[in-house]
């Protein structure tokens, strides 16, 4: 399964945020911003201080696709 955190960044520009807003806001690190940006894991606790920030579900900010097979 792959991750993808499009919901994130719709939520970002909906509130006005930019990925620095929300490192500050945060209290995270760049590198798991920079993660995030890249579509890679990160843990749960960094989805918990977004969540916190932007007063949301973990399922607002990111879901889980199956991987695609090339065959």
């Amino acid at each position: 399964m792959t991750v993808n955190y499009k919901k994130l960044w719709k939520i970002l520009i909906d509130k006005d945020m930019k990925k620095k807003d929300l490192q500050t806001a945060t209290g995270v690190s760049w590198a798991s911003i920079t993660k995030l940006s890249k579509g890679k894991n990160v843990s749960m606790n960094v989805l918990i201080k977004i969540c916190k920030v932007l007063e949301c579900d973990v399922g607002d900010i990111m879901e889980l696709l199956p991987d695609s097979k090339d065959d």
